[in-house]
């Protein structure tokens, strides 16, 4: 959800009872951050759900270091330990009480999370958004499972109550959902992006390491219209590792783009989700 969670999606998500997380990148400067966790924290007080911060620990990222420590003044309830390792954060956030979880797309990251003492992992999966996986989640849940009996969230592809449904049966306990929030309201999306998003299917995505050197999911029409790849999906240049952001307009979605039917705020995705959940386990279609 890079430069696409604002404060606003994020209180709407806990107002509405769910976790909603943002990429402390998402606050283009590095002092506004502190701004956006003083009024996320002080607008989600007592709301069902709760906030969360996505913080990118890969080297290529300038302002790491800074906005861990933004995290750890703030004192945000969970935290996301991205691209990277987890092991400076857990303690930090374990002395206040928070939660880590970190995101890992294959078992041997998930083992070395797990070692670093995370209270929870975020499965990447095939068909995720953003830096993806390639693994099939109902075998990356069972394999992690064996080993793992904390907090587990499943990312690729989710875009209905009836799949939350699936993957709790499954063995995991929270779906971690993307690309139905960028065509929200509250997202930081533009109407484009938004429309682009609803227009777009399974087939229209690409995973690609054209745009930040490590690969990651986008709307192929999008990536062709402004020349970063050609008509066979080649790059046209390579470009340097960079973590901290992908600009000049590109659209980055899951494969689940065929699932967002429309806009609609925060809230009515969030009771849809809800609504297809209840209706699957009490075995209604």
């Amino acid at each position: 959800m890079f430069r696409v969670s604002s404060p606003e999606l994020v209180v709407a998500a806990a107002s509405a009872g769910i976790i909603g997380a943002f990429p402390t990148l998402n606050a283009r400067e590095p002092d506004g951050l502190d701004a956006w966790l003083e009024r996320i924290l002080r607008d989600c007080a007592g709301a069902p759900g709760l906030p969360a911060a996505n913080l990118i620990l890969h080297k290529s990222n300038p302002r790491r270091d800074a906005d861990l420590a933004a995290v750890l003044r703030h004192r945000v309830p969970v935290v996301i330990a991205s691209v990277g390792a987890p092991d400076e954060v857990v303690g930090p956030v374990h002395a206040y009480g928070g939660l880590v979880l970190a995101d890992v797309a294959t078992v041997r990251h998930a083992r070395r999370a797990v070692q670093a003492g995370v209270d929870g992992l975020v499965l990447l999966t095939a068909g995720a958004g953003g830096n993806t996986g390639w693994l099939n989640p109902f075998v990356f849940v069972a394999e992690v499972r064996r080993f793992f009996d904390g907090l587990l969230a499943v990312a690729g592809g989710l875009t209905e109550g009836r799949q939350l449904h699936a993957l709790q049966v499954a063995g995991a306990d929270l779906g971690y959902v993307g690309t139905p929030f960028i065509a929200t309201h509250e997202s930081l999306a533009d109407a484009a992006y938004r429309e682009g998003v609803v227009a777009a299917g399974a087939d229209d995505i690409v995973v690609t390491d054209a745009v930040t050197g490590i690969p990651a999911s986008f709307v192929r029409g999008r990536l062709r219209e402004l020349g970063v790849l050609d008509e066979r999906d080649r790059p046209a240049a390579r470009p340097s590792v960079e973590v901290s952001g992908w600009g000049g307009g590109a659209w980055s979605a899951g494969q689940g783009s065929g699932g967002v039917p429309d806009v609609c705020g925060v809230a009515e995705r969030v009771a849809r989700f809800r609504a297809q959940f209840e209706a699957s386990r009490a075995g209604r279609p």
